[in-house]
């Protein structure tokens, strides 16, 4: 160990790429810059950033990723060469994304709403206007395009290089030629990293490690689920046509024919291509730790038909040879979203890494995990790169499966609710194959296995994808006029299901619970939880079982979220978590004759004051002894069954058996969120950790009369947006998907988080975040779906049994 290695700091970042150096940058700007130490094994970029093509597009329709790409560009464009005084090589060339088909079309349609949304310079142009801009490309088959000026691409190390400027300049420390060799935690808490030249102990540690980040991940007993994929681009021979431009081409992106994309490179021409078939992964096990600035030999047969469509769409091109090919290897995680945030299990550990596109998404994203590091959460939603996001089912063979299959979707049109269906099912319920044989088509949540709608009437047991509505849309009304009617029975088993045990149970959960905790044995209630910046952390039902017993349903995805986030708060308290997701099943009865088909099911007295509304009791059903819950997000009269695997389908036999003359119907998740929608309520769209419990208008679920984790900055009087309820303007082809602009006159004022055609009050129902003048019941708005602009209205009560009169009816009485 040399005289001036550290031997602590708070922040140790190991991975001197794009995603660790711009971590750095940012926690220095977030205050944290003398603190934080940056180790890289090599030189800086060596691994996987020095060979990105460096674009950057504000063509996305993600509405997080969004603010991202955009202050990306800020960064770049100006910005971070003014600061530092270190030169980036931005080329703002503007770029073109191209549409062949109307379901292209439809997907430009959506990116420039949301795009307004963000107050994006993009618009939707005609072949006619690409050929002004880019005369040398072949448009033959183009409908039309995306145009985004803003756009551009820059130089990858430089911008690293400037990124490392700034960071050092506010405090950091990095060094270069150390390897980390271990990352351990020790009975402290702290972390301690071992490298060839000395050990450093810290508080928070980040795996920055690009393609090394798995490996590094099994030091500290982590799985951090991604896998490394190769990906080509050429540079072509000078092309005599570049010579004297005035201005550089716009680059241009080609999903459909190309599957990637096509730009100048000075007066060269670059092609990416992101191979649709036999995609090629490597390093399995481990990435060779003595590679730097590592390429491949380029593989021409795999690439070859994208490659010849390329000269086609380029002929400037054609005659010209390969000067250089670069085919290097980047991450992947299983559904193509980076890994940012804290890695599950243990408190400290952060990840900054898995990430594809990481000059696209680096900056932006880690100036969200260095808020998220610093100040206690994100100030985008980042529920799409948590880390905890995946469970331990995410096995080694499993993640190749799932990467390869990511690599190949790059450049395929990204339908809403596209069901990536390599690798599964993964954790099939014990209803799995009995209602797959009735129909259901499955989408995975946390690995689970979850039945989306049911195939009836001749309609293919398949995903129908559009952007517009399909026959699908008709089978949902059906589900939800069956529910609204009479009566339907939904496999809910992929919920979440934590219980919370001892003595002080209920004192841990009553300090982080914003609502009152329930008082008496078999009470419900519904409830957030907060991070100290007041922010949601996520809604969970809590049953009270018994005096120190606790049962807590939240969404499949917030499981380890739960877990960390219990297990993090806890304070010498005498309690026991334990997870049941794996070894719980549950089933959800809705409808207006629930509690006919249930009475014949149990002897248990199911009228109001023998089972009251928001209340849990057990009762025997079909010889098992399970946990009912009387409660309904369908906003019907209902219950949800808790119990063991292994009674699952012995109640469910006996439920539809004693529905059969009520006309039961299995309904599935599309047609349990339309009647959410209908009901008002909000869901984990809505409840993020971007928001506090007043923008979410949600206080209502908050007790004023009991200290909670982050009260004190959830209780926010000057409100930035507001969650409003709208009724849009239906036109019976396209509803809207959520992050699309809403209006208030000429003015942007905010955006959708979710919307749906509620089949039953037949209109498109949304909620959208507002700034607070345009969310005051009754205001008339616009909002732009598809490109059209339709008419909206903040509503003031739910679309649907306003007065919430169904659930708690009572026993009809007659003489």
């Amino acid at each position: 160990m040399g005289p001036d290695f550290p031997t602590s700091a708070r922040v140790v970042i190991v991975g001197g790429g794009v995603m660790g150096v711009g971590l750095a940058y940012h926690l220095a700007h977030e205050g944290w810059g003398a603190d934080t130490v940056l180790l890289e094994k090599a030189e800086l970029t060596s691994g996987s950033t020095w060979h990105a093509a460096g674009q950057i597009t504000h063509s996305t329709s993600s509405f997080g990723l969004g603010k991202c790409v955009d202050y990306n560009i800020g960064l770049y464009s100006g910005a971070l060469e003014k600061e530092t005084g270190q030169p980036v090589t931005w080329h703002g060339c503007g770029s073109f994304r191209l549409a062949y088909t109307e379901d292209e079309m439809d997907w430009l349609r959506h990116t420039l709403s949301v795009g307004r949304s963000l107050g994006f310079n993009i618009e939707l142009v005609t072949p006619e206007r690409v050929a002004e801009l880019h005369p040398f490309y072949n448009l033959d088959g183009v409908l039309g395009a995306l145009h985004t000026p803003d756009d551009g691409h820059v130089d990858p190390t430089n911008v690293t290089m400037a990124m490392a400027t700034g960071a050092r300049q506010k405090g950091v420390r990095i060094i270069r030629r150390c390897q980390a060799t271990n990352i351990t935690q020790n009975g402290n808490g702290e972390w301690v990293v071992e490298t060839n030249q000395g050990t450093i102990t810290c508080e928070h540690v980040v795996n920055a490690g690009g393609t090394y980040a798995r490996q590094m991940g099994e030091w500290s007993g982590l799985q951090l689920p991604m896998t490394s994929m190769t990906h080509h681009y050429f540079v072509t021979e000078p092309v005599p046509e570049f010579q004297g431009l005035d201005q550089e081409l716009p680059v241009i992106r080609d999903d459909k024919k190309v599957s990637g994309y096509i730009r100048m490179e000075q007066n060269r021409g670059l092609i990416g291509i992101y191979e649709k078939t036999n995609p090629n992964s490597v390093w399995h096990d481990h990435c060779p730790w003595e590679y730097e600035n590592w390429l491949f030999d380029a593989d021409y047969d795999r690439v070859m038909p994208w490659l010849e469509e390329s000269l086609n769409r380029m002929p400037i091109f054609a005659e010209l040879g390969l000067q250089r090919d670069v085919h290097g290897a980047i991450s992947h995680p299983p559904d193509g979203n980076p890994l940012i945030g804290p890695a599950p299990g243990v408190r400290n550990y952060w990840c900054c890494c898995g990430t594809q596109i990481g000059i696209g998404w680096g900056p932006g994203l880690t100036r969200e995990l260095a808020r998220w590091m610093v100040h206690g959460a994100a100030d985008i939603s980042m529920r799409d790169y948590d880390p905890r996001r995946f469970g331990a089912y995410a096995t080694k063979d499993w993640q190749v499966i799932k990467a390869e299959e990511d690599y190949c979707l790059r450049h395929e049109i990204p339908f809403p609710h596209f069901n990536r269906l390599a690798g599964r099912p993964i954790k099939p319920s014990p209803l799995y194959q009995r209602l797959k044989d009735e129909g259901a088509v499955y989408e995975e949540v946390y690995g689970f296995e979850r039945p989306r709608w049911f195939a009836r009437d001749g309609v293919a047991q398949e995903d129908h994808y559009s952007f517009n509505r399909t026959v699908v849309d008709d089978l949902i009304a059906a589900e939800v006029k069956a529910v609204r009617e009479d009566v339907g029975i939904m496999d809910v088993t992929a919920f979440s299901k934590v219980l919370v045990e001892g003595p002080d149970a209920y004192a841990l959960l009553d300090r982080l619970t914003a609502n009152r905790m329930p008082q008496k044995v078999g009470a419900i209630i519904l409830t957030h939880m907060l991070n100290r910046r007041g922010r949601i952390e996520l809604e969970t039902t809590i049953v009270r079982m018994d005096e120190d017993r606790f049962y807590l349903v939240c969404a499949a995805f917030f499981e380890q979220r739960l877990l960390d986030h219990l297990n993090h708060q806890r304070v010498n308290e005498t309690v026991t978590i334990t997870a049941l997701s794996d070894s719980w099943s549950a089933l959800a009865l809705n409808g207006p004759k629930a509690r006919d088909v249930l009475a014949a099911c149990t002897a248990s007295d199911l009228s109001n004051a023998g089972f009251r509304w928001l209340s849990a009791q057990q009762i025997i059903v079909a010889g098992h002894q399970i946990w009912a819950l009387r409660m309904s997000y369908a906003g019907e009269l209902g219950w949800e069954f808790h119990m063991p695997n292994d009674a699952c389908l012995d109640v469910y036999d006996a439920l539809w058996s004693a529905g059969m003359d009520h006309r039961i119907t299995n309904y599935g998740s599309f047609a349990m969120n339309a009647m959410r929608m209908e009901k008002a309520f909000k869901g984990a769209g809505e409840l993020t950790n971007e928001v506090t419990l007043a923008e979410a208008d949600v206080l209502r679920f908050a007790r004023n009369d009991k200290p909670y984790l982050g009260k004190e900055h959830t209780l926010n009087a000057n409100l930035p947006w507001i969650c409003a309820y709208l009724e849009i303007e239906p036109d019976g082809r396209a509803d809207g998907h959520g992050g699309e602009a809403v209006y208030l006159g000429d003015q942007v004022v905010g955006s959708t988080a979710s919307v749906v055609f509620g089949p039953t009050v037949g209109k498109v129902l949304a909620f959208a975040y507002l700034k607070p003048e345009a969310a005051q019941v009754g205001t008339e708005l616009t909002v732009l779906i598809h490109g059209v602009p339709r008419a909206a209205r903040v509503l003031g009560q739910p679309a649907y049994d306003p007065d919430s009169l169904k659930p708690r009816q009572d026993v009809l009485v007659t003489a």
